[in-house]
């Protein structure tokens, strides 16, 4: 049989895609097939794992957890930031699959796979030290952040290295072993990362396992995985935790978002206009973070509408792997037909767009044109609920009360942005947004050593910073009565 190391050593990009199991490749006699969504062309086809290999990779996993929760930390944070080395080792070949697979340009596949670099090394930094409590001369008290065990990492189609990445760092820093799961739509690159580091750490450590939604719920409601980390929509974020409830396994769930974007009658709508439009339209709208509902002040309405549509018609739209694409493909099918369901019901209604608003289903590739619906009613579905794709309502306000009401009356609290010269009112107007990050006059920026998750039924728990590295830990207190003379 051939091994990882092997593998490793003749592999390219462009080779069989295998599960990893127990630092070994595995392979099933089913397969099902990855797609380059700008041209709807199957591109590999990958291994869809039994209930049997799933059961294997756990056992592996549970197998090897003792020895790396005992690994000293130093090491167990060298071999993370050594995965970050190896990813930017193969960052030309992992950009161009992911372009491939994902639909991504090139700007955002740099963005993604170089993020994922910084994210291993800095994770790597972050430790949980024993936190001593009471020291006197009678008593001690001190608090231990201990691994959790084996975990399930369930991830998404939009961002797959990157949200791969913050669940596969911090589970191995703190000490876990961890089996994840890549999204059937996008599998390659988580496969081929994990296989890639197999002579980096212990056998069972780190899992990879592809397949359907099968293996998700056999996965949620595996007895020997003791927490789920997932990433994906609020709809199946619910089937998870319900999964998950019979052996009250912890959970950290980073769900849907219908964030808004609050527009100040102060800006300068020609300044303003392109970092709204990639607030909204960054990964073609495929972001649980993107800007999708767009509040803008009655008193610059008209001229941010104009300069948006002015700057879109600037960005093409088109095949990830033509150097002058700004925006992609919609990933995979399903989605395209469920964001089509967004445009018929505009139609429907009567919205008027002040852009695109006609997709091409006979064209090659799952492609949609950014649209900008102007000032469609609160209440329309393009308004409550998240289309995932680029289509985004333009919506006035006059009331900052009003606004923040609006803005707040949603089942989502994942994120906001709020844009304007005036910081005090971007102060005021943020500390009233329920959602776990507030952007003010930026978007998307994160770091490793910011806490990132949801209000309301935008998730539940915490990644990246500390919170997020504690998320894989149990905590023990440990107390100590000094006197000797008690027992």
């Amino acid at each position: 049989m051939t091994t990882q190391a092997e593998r490793r050593a003749t592999t390219t990009f462009d080779s069989d895609y295998v599960s990893t199991i127990n630092g070994r490749p595995a392979t099933s006699d089913t397969t099902a097939p990855a797609f380059n969504p700008a041209t709807g062309e199957v591109i590999a086809q990958v291994p869809v794992m039994s209930k049997g290999q799933l059961d294997e990779a756990v056992a592996a996993a549970r197998a090897a957890f003792p020895g790396w929760a005992a690994t000293p930390i130093e090491e167990r944070q060298r071999i993370v930031s050594a995965i970050g080395d190896r990813l930017e080792e193969h960052a030309e070949e992992f950009m161009a699959l992911l372009t491939r697979e994902q639909g991504k340009p090139r700007a955002g596949a740099e963005w993604e796979v170089f993020g994922s670099v910084a994210w291993f090394r800095e994770i790597a930094k972050q430790s949980l030290p024993d936190e001593t409590l009471l020291d006197s001369a009678e008593r001690s008290a001190v608090t231990r952040y201990t691994p959790v065990g084996v975990v399930g990492a369930i991830v998404p189609w939009n961002f797959p290295i990157l949200l791969s990445v913050w669940k596969i760092a911090p589970a191995l820093v703190a000490g876990c072993t961890i089996v994840v799961k890549p999204s059937p739509f996008t599998p390659l690159c988580d496969l081929k990362l994990v296989e890639l580091v197999q002579d980096l750490v212990p056998p069972g450590v780190l899992s990879a396992v592809a397949g359907d939604d099968d293996l998700g719920k056999w996965m949620t409601s595996h007895p020997d995985i003791n927490k789920i980390a997932f990433t994906g929509s609020t709809d199946t974020g619910r089937h998870v935790m319900s999964s998950a409830s019979g052996t009250l396994k912890r959970l950290t769930l980073e769900l849907g978002g219908n964030d808004p974007a609050i527009v100040l009658p102060d800006v300068d709508p020609a300044r303003v206009a392109p970092q709204l439009f990639w607030a909204a339209f960054q990964n073609n709208a495929q972001f649980c973070n993107a800007a999708k509902r767009l509040y803008i002040h009655e008193d610059v309405y008209d001229a941010v509408r104009d300069a948006l549509v002015a700057y879109a018609k600037t960005i093409k739209v088109g095949n990830g792997a033509d150097a002058d694409t700004g925006l992609g493909p919609i990933q995979n099918e399903p989605q395209f037909k469920k964001v089509q369901e967004f445009f018929a019901d505009s139609h429907a209604q009567g919205h008027a767009f002040a852009l695109g608003g006609e997709i091409d289903t006979e064209g090659a590739g799952w492609f949609v044109p950014v649209t900008l619906v102007d000032n469609p009613p609160e209440d329309s579905r393009l308004v409550v609920e998240e289309p995932f794709g680029p289509i985004l309502p333009l919506l006035k306000w006059t009331d900052e009360d009003d606004v923040i009401a609006r803005a707040n009356d949603t089942i989502y609290g994942l994120g906001a942005s709020v844009w304007g010269k005036d910081l005090d009112a971007l102060q005021r107007i943020a500390r009233q947004i329920d959602a776990g990050t507030v952007w003010l006059n930026e978007v998307h920026q994160y770091t490793p050593y910011q806490v990132f998750g949801g209000h309301k039924q935008s998730g539940i728990g915490a990644e990246n910073s500390l919170h997020g590295l504690a998320e894989y830990t149990n905590w023990q207190s440990i107390t100590l009565n000094k006197d000797a003379e008690a027992v």
